[in-house]
Parts: structure tokens; C-alpha cells; sequence
């Protein structure tokens, strides 16, 4: 075997192990908890005019921000105190929560792709100066892939694709229609909420192995 071939085999066998070996790819997984994205004006409303998010953290997705501000998300049978916003600010308000928190608010959210909050449910958000009812924006989110062109291109995958991910834990069990959400922006991570942590027991952090399919799904811009 020549030079040329020897390299060839490294890198092939060098991938396959990165990538979780022939039957699979892994996918690192985080835990999203219960969080609120605010528009800028909102975030005046609820905390004084002028008034610009501190940034606490930052997060796996590059330019995205924990800040130490939280908030009250009001419900017709309950509340949810301390929900942490993420910055930067964006255009439209949303709030994320999970299956086990809607029940707790009284309100039924949509299962939607983040950013899709059209027709979605209505929520009250309560800061220190002020409150903002929001006729729509709460969702669940829907299970995701974050991955850049390069992360598509290794793992065969498309924008809006939907996949299998089998979760490597104790209780390894296997998520359906995960939505694949490909930018130059993003950093390879697939995000599940608390509810899904959960179940399949992991706590913060955890693997998975991605199961290719040609299912599409449905990307909300």
C-alpha cells in the first residue's frame, strides 16, 4: 500500500471515528431550559426605558448571551419566576418553555420551530418596571440540529431535513423528526427542552447518533 492510499485510509477511519463510527454520527446534546428571547422595546417595558441586557454568559451558538436579567411568565392558573432571557435582543418577543410548564401556566403552546410564533399562544411577561402581555409568542420548541454548511456536507444532511437522533444514556431512547437548521452561524448541537432531558436522563449535556433520513421538515425564518 502506497503513501497515498496509507493517508487516505487514516483519514477515512480518523472521520468515522469522529463522527461515531459507520452506524452512526454523533451529535453533542444540550438541555435548553425554559428561557424568553425579548424585542428591545419589551425589554424597556420591563425594565425602564433605555435599558440594554447584561450579558451573564455566553452560549454554545456563537454571539448568543445568557443575561443576568430573568423575568415572570404569568399564566391564567400559575407563574414561572426567574425565567432568564437570552440575549442579543431580536425583533419579535417569543418565550420557550416546556410541555410540564405549560400545564403548570394553564396554556396549551403550539409545538413550533423557534421563531415561528405565529398564531402561537398568548403569555404575560412580568420584569420589575412593567409588564407586556404578548398576544402570541409562547411556544414549545421543536427539537433541533444546529450545524454549519461544513456539519451539513460531513453528516449528508440538508436545511430543513428532519432525522432520528438515538440518545447515548441509560435510557437510550430515540427522537423522531428532529429538524436539521443549517448557517454559517451556527456551532454543530442538537437542542432538547427539560421535559426530553428528562426522559431520556440526561440532566445538562449529553450524545446522541445521528440517524439520517429524508424526511423534510419545516423552516420558519
Amino acid at each position: 500500500m502506497d503513501q497515498t492510499n496509507v493517508q487516505s485510509l487514516v483519514e477515512q477511519v480518523l472521520s468515522e471515528y469522529h463522527h461515531g463510527g459507520r452506524n452512526g454520527l454523533t451529535i453533542p446534546i444540550a438541555v435548553s431550559a425554559r428561557h424568553v428571547h425579548l424585542s428591545q422595546a419589551h425589554v424597556e417595558a420591563l425594565f425602564g426605558a433605555g435599558y440594554q441586557l447584561t450579558h451573564k454568559a455566553d452560549l454554545s451558538q456563537p454571539g448568543q448571551f445568557a443575561a443576568e436579567e430573568t423575568v415572570i411568565i404569568a399564566g391564567p392558573k400559575g407563574c414561572l419566576e426567574r425565567v432568564r432571557i437570552l440575549g442579543p435582543a431580536r425583533g419579535e418577543s417569543q418565550v420557550e418553555i416546556s410541555g410540564t410548564d405549560a400545564f403548570k401556566l394553564g396554556l396549551n403552546p403550539p409545538l413550533r420551530v423557534s421563531g415561528d410564533i405565529k398564531g402561537s399562544s398568548p403569555v404575560t411577561v412580568i420584569g420589575p418596571k412593567g409588564s407586556v402581555h404578548l398576544s402570541q409568542g409562547l411556544i414549545i420548541a421543536q427539537n433541533h440540529i444546529h450545524m454549519t454548511p461544513e456539519d451539513a456536507a460531513a453528516f449528508n444532511v440538508e436545511h430543513g431535513q428532519c432525522v432520528k437522533v438515538k440518545v447515548k444514556s441509560e435510557r437510550p431512547i430515540t427522537f423522531e423528526n428532529v429538524l436539521i437548521r443549517v448557517s454559517d452561524r451556527y456551532k454543530l448541537e442538537m437542542h432538547i427542552d427539560t421535559d426530553e432531558g428528562n426522559a431520556a436522563l440526561i440532566s445538562t449535556r449529553g450524545e446522541g447518533i445521528l440517524i439520517p433520513s429524508h424526511t423534510p421538515g419545516v423552516i420558519h425564518s
